[in-house]
């Protein structure tokens, strides 16, 4: 009986044995059967002109990415609509990988806000690869206003309500919405003047027909530094680089005021889990490079690198707290 008993221990070891020796082998071909990514050229839509924030990230981001995968990215800008309308290319893209968006906090936290029919789902048709890079907005004067900074521009408000008229780049831009936000906080009344495009808004305010403009660094800062114009404040949660010396609106007297324009990496929902990982994993390598931070400071923008879960966290936070301001506000987008 013995003897049996230990045959029987001895062969349920062996059939163990090849059992394990064969998942493990099956498991290896399945790898093995899996195609490496990327195989091919990756197309990166930037849907903006060339020369923007957005343009600027997607090419710094793709020749260094590039570079790690061992495939050219290609950058296609296709703009118009605010943006919306690359990124919806992007949502209907086949979700293998070779499909990225440079996305934005127009084209996903306010767009479906500001239009209830658009051609895309921001959260349900895309999966979030990561924040890149977050861009804050200034706030400028012509020196002819009678403020060195933001305390005394809005005492100067308070005392000519409804006289004074800030720039942005147009109605529902990220500028317009955080002039909003401003005066909600400070308790002012200011005139909206919506621009086309930062360099209208720049003359008029260099011109002194308006008073405040609410825009991005690089197109500012020359004049600021030259005198032309006089910067009060930054909208980012924490002072830039770029201009360390100038304060946020929240050290200014306002807590919790913060606006930024950040930009990030989306591929179209259902890509592979694995693919997704992969570009986390590399980029994340190419952020924390101190190339890149120093490239992007350059340009006025600050270093984002939050990966997927929380990057999908800045979003929701993002779609919630701007839909707030649009309602308080009372704007009825079109």
């Amino acid at each position: 009986m013995g003897r049996l008993i230990s045959y029987l221990r001895s062969s349920a070891f062996i059939c163990g044995s090849i059992a394990l020796v064969y998942a493990t082998f099956a498991l290896a071909a399945a790898h093995a059967a899996e195609p490496a990514f990327p195989t091919r050229p990756v197309r990166f839509i930037v849907p903006f002109p060339p020369g923007t924030s957005a343009d600027v990230v997607a090419r710094l981001v793709g020749q260094r990415l590039g570079e790690r995968l061992g495939q050219q990215i290609v950058i296609d800008n296709r703009s118009g609509a605010s943006g919306t309308i690359g990124v919806e290319i992007v949502a209907r893209a086949a979700p293998n990988g070779y499909t990225w968006a440079l996305g934005t906090t127009s084209t996903h936290a306010l767009a479906r806000t500001l239009n209830p029919r658009l051609g895309y789902d921001p959260v349900g048709d895309f999966a979030p690869v990561m924040l890149l890079a977050e861009s804050a907005y200034f706030l400028t004067t012509h020196p002819g206003v009678p403020a060195m900074n933001l305390q005394e521009f809005i005492a100067h408000a308070r005392a000519n309500p409804g006289k004074l008229r800030y720039a942005s780049v147009g109605n529902f831009s990220l500028g317009h919405l955080s002039g909003e936000l401003l005066k909600k906080a400070a308790g002012i009344d200011m005139v909206h003047v919506p621009y086309k495009g930062s360099t209208l808004a720049l003359v008029d305010l260099l011109g002194g027909r308006v008073e405040l403009q609410i825009g991005t660094l690089p197109a500012s800062l020359p004049h600021v530094k030259a005198g032309r114009l006089r910067a009060l404040a930054v909208t980012s949660r924490e002072r830039i680089s770029a201009l360390p010396q100038l304060p946020t609106i929240a050290e200014s007297g306002f807590p919790g005021y913060q606006a930024s324009l950040w930009l990030g990496m989306f591929v179209p929902a259902r890509t592979p889990r694995a693919v997704i990982a992969l570009l986390d994993r590399e980029l994340g390598s190419i952020m924390r490079s101190a190339g890149t931070r120093e490239a992007l400071v350059e340009q006025g923008l600050e270093l984002g690198a939050a990966g997927p879960e929380a990057f999908a966290k800045v979003i929701r936070d993002d779609t919630a707290r701007w839909r707030k301001v649009i309602q308080d506000a009372g704007l009825r987008p079109e």
